[in-house]
């Protein structure tokens, strides 16, 4: 009998990883997408519910619904930094493609978000692949989501390593901060993916080579739009090659097994020249007996699971296997 499949929600601002991580979902037997939820990052949120319309026509999966995310943060701020010179302008690496005739759902998404966990108690995962405003909006709408959620698998976070926004903060919690800390500490089973492991999963050129050969669908359109993601890593880290964060952080949803974890206490300062910065707490100190003098911040807060290590030539080459055969 085959393991159950796992009920997968995306939230996403596709961007051309996302469109990765999305096709490499929808090739995986292990999980079952049943919706796609937007958010700003890689583009604004307008733009990305019409890029994860266009991804699933691309992918003929428009039974699959999308629901639109937040414009703004927790705090109603509206997103400054959209990395259109990491993805193109249009999110997709500028193939100005048709507009998708397919709509978003009526429901935002954190309503979406909140009705599914109610569908299906302790079944669906979220795999969160850009700021943290919706999930963070879904547990404030309903007292009960944190706990008929499944599993939150983020993509998110520096530990231990300098962040990509600025030394201190990874883009997707300098995004929204105030949501990150909400969604770190509301108590749901949450997995935190961050760059200090995804820097370490590297696609290369001869690599998009291959996809570029190959027959499967997926591997010819991804190969069209690679370009722009390909020529930004050479120029912001002088490789021959890109980072594969959203892929890396979905497959945590297909095969948890090819990352090793930590577990404790994480928390997202919200304020200076830090701002973003996630602080993991490993609990080698008791401060419960001993006191670190000021208990009130770190006390009594539920623990996340925090990715350490990842097997990257086995996430390399599941990723090529199912982009290939697609």
């Amino acid at each position: 009998m085959a393991a159950e499949q796992r009920k997968i929600i995306i939230d996403t601002d596709p961007g051309i990883d996302d469109a990765m991580a999305i096709f490499l979902a929808l090739r995986s037997p292990e999980v079952e997408v049943i919706g796609l939820t937007t958010i700003y990052g890689n583009v604004y949120t307008t733009l990305a519910t019409r890029n994860a319309l266009h991804l699933l026509e691309v992918a003929e999966r428009t039974d699959i619904p999308v629901a639109e995310g937040s414009h703004v943060t927790i705090t109603k701020g509206t997103k400054l930094r959209i990395a259109d010179f990491v993805h193109g302008a249009d999110g997709l690496g500028n193939q100005n493609f048709p507009p998708p005739k397919g709509k978003a759902v009526e429901q935002s998404a954190a309503a979406f978000l909140v009705e599914q966990a109610k569908l299906y108690p302790g079944k669906v995962t979220v795999v969160a692949l850009g700021p943290l405003t919706n999930l963070a909006l879904a547990v404030e709408l309903d007292p009960a989501f944190v706990k008929n959620i499944g599993q939150i698998i983020l993509l998110g976070g520096a530990f231990s390593v300098n962040g990509n926004v600025n030394p201190a903060a990874e883009a997707n919690i300098f995004g929204d901060p105030e949501a990150a800390d909400i969604v770190f500490t509301c108590g749901a089973d949450v997995v935190a993916v961050g760059i200090n492991v995804t820097h370490q999963v590297v696609m290369t050129d001869a690599d998009r080579e291959k996809l570029a050969q190959s027959k499967g669908k997926f591997a010819q359109y991804l190969s069209k739009i690679l370009e722009v993601y390909f020529a930004y890593h050479r120029e912001a880290y002088s490789t021959r090659g890109v980072y594969l964060h959203d892929p890396s952080a979905l497959l945590v949803a297909v095969n948890p097994s090819l990352f090793t974890y930590t577990e404790g206490v994480v928390r997202v300062q919200t304020t200076g020249i830090t701002r973003g910065l996630t602080i993991l707490y490993n609990k080698q100190k008791r401060y419960d007996l001993y006191g670190f003098g000021e208990m009130t911040e770190w006390a009594d807060k539920p623990t996340v699971k925090v990715a350490v290590t990842v097997d990257a030539p086995a996430i390399v080459k599941l990723l090529m296997d199912r982009l290939m055969d697609s």
